[in-house]
């Protein structure tokens, strides 16, 4: 598949990276010459210079004969533009990241599928999804559903007192329970687990699950689940601003910002949350405005350092949840080591989302949750294909890879090694990043 990336920022070069790890056609397209110098030297991808709102720019890039256009420079309106005119010259399906929410509403979506863009980004929304999902479920570090719910990945970090620690993943499998473990993340590695795999205090584990035994996982894993009613957000961010708007009345919000002029304009923009001009990073400015009541503290300014340090504060008062933006990927491993929650990243974010889109292009995978190091996708299988040959134990999978779960006539099911994939099945894979070419090969004819 041949994809043109227009923008080498943050989201443009992680795109990139992801991307040019699966062996597709990837193109970069920035006016910044070092910025493309450095991704040429160490990655898989082609560059060229230029200008994304010019044809003569979009033309050398080849965007005439590209299955997939991704505009995610820092100007959305340039955004808007380019996708407009790489559609107007050939481009498939093209894909625009925006920062205004009002471009979302149903009502305007059909203007811009009339100027040739087929979807939109907005980075800051996804984030405020990812934190309503984690204040609604706060005893989770990761939710994500596939197939309206069929089937659950669910990510938990283990303590002392969950129930499973030290055990072997095959003296696991022999328990009756309705849960498949595919991925552990210890330390800064994933690690797609064997039989003879230890779960360890610390881990975090990502079980596959259906919907209807979800609750058991915590008191597999030794959790309680709490209501989450006062949250306390420190930084008045696009992010916040859009929380407050999902979350309507089902949480009090307070949000403290210590810029002044950021004050004067919330009240109009989040008319039911209450309003601190401080520094939240001050001891007692959190104090004063009740931490200690506090269910859940959201770290939401423009530098991952502070939030994971002021997360860190959080939970010294002793507040239930906790979660950080972290927008440095190389700190995302060590953010996840400590004890601060929920970590949200928009590119990681932003590149799920994109990979999910990559479905409806007709190609035989779809990563649909990327993570630092690791990825999952969905992935149909074809007629007399490998995959379908076997039952799953007999089928020597290649290192790096487990199957956790299938959807099979809109219904989902967990995987174990008696299952025998069926074609049409769509069946969810976790894998190392990198690897999901190969795996693909075993789900073709």
């Amino acid at each position: 598949m041949k994809i043109v990336i227009a923008g080498a920022g943050e989201v443009g070069s992680h795109l990139a990276k992801l991307l040019s790890s699966e062996e597709q056609d990837i193109m970069l397209l920035d006016s910044d010459q070092a910025r493309l110098a450095m991704m040429d030297a160490n990655y898989n991808i082609m560059t060229v210079r230029g200008n994304p709102i010019s044809f003569k720019s979009l033309r050398m890039a080849g965007v005439e004969k590209c299955d997939l256009f991704i505009a995610v420079t820092p100007d959305e309106t340039r955004n808007v533009v380019a996708c407009s005119m790489a559609k107007s010259i050939g481009a498939q399906r093209t894909v625009a990241r925006i920062d205004n929410y009002e471009f979302m509403t149903p009502e305007n979506r059909e203007y811009f599928i009339r100027l040739g863009v087929n979807a939109l980004i907005y980075p800051e929304l996804l984030a405020a999804q990812e934190i309503i999902t984690a204040l609604r479920r706060s005893w989770v570090r990761h939710w994500f559903e596939l197939h309206d719910g069929e089937i659950i990945i669910v990510g938990v970090k283990l303590r002392d007192n969950a129930r499973i620690i030290g055990m072997q993943l095959k003296d696991f499998a022999k328990t009756e329970h309705n849960f498949h473990v595919a991925a552990i993340k210890r330390h800064h590695d994933t690690i797609i687990p064997r039989g003879d795999d230890s779960i360890l205090a610390g881990d975090i584990l990502y079980f596959a699950v259906t919907r209807e035994h979800v609750n058991e996982l915590l008191d597999l894993c030794g959790k309680t689940s709490k209501k989450i009613k006062k949250v306390l957000i420190m930084g008045a961010s696009r992010i916040a601003i859009r929380l407050a708007a999902l979350a309507g009345d089902e949480f009090k919000i307070k949000i403290i910002e210590n810029n002044m002029s950021a004050c004067r304009l919330l009240p109009e923009k989040c008319p039911d949350c209450d309003i601190v001009y401080g520094d939240g990073r001050d001891i007692d400015v959190l104090r004063e405005e009740g931490i200690a009541d506090t269910d859940a503290f959201i770290a939401l300014s423009n530098s991952s350092e502070t939030n994971i340090l002021s997360c860190l504060t959080a939970k010294e008062f002793g507040v239930h949840k906790t979660i950080a933006e972290v927008e440095d990927i190389q700190f995302i491993s060590e953010a996840e080591g400590l004890n601060i929650g929920t970590v949200v990243n928009k590119k990681l974010l932003a590149s799920s989302k994109i990979f999910q889109l990559l479905l409806d292009l007709d190609v035989s995978s779809s990563k649909c949750l990327a993570l630092t190091d690791a990825e999952v996708a969905e992935i149909e299988a074809k007629p007399d294909s490998k995959i379908t040959r076997d039952a799953v134990k007999n089928l020597n999978l290649p290192h790096g890879m487990t199957i956790a779960a299938l959807i099979r006539d809109g219904r989902g099911m967990l995987v174990n090694g008696n299952t025998r994939i069926c074609a049409g099945d769509h069946v969810v894979v976790f894998c190392l990043a990198g690897t999901i070419h190969k795996i693909e090969r075993l789900f073709n004819r």
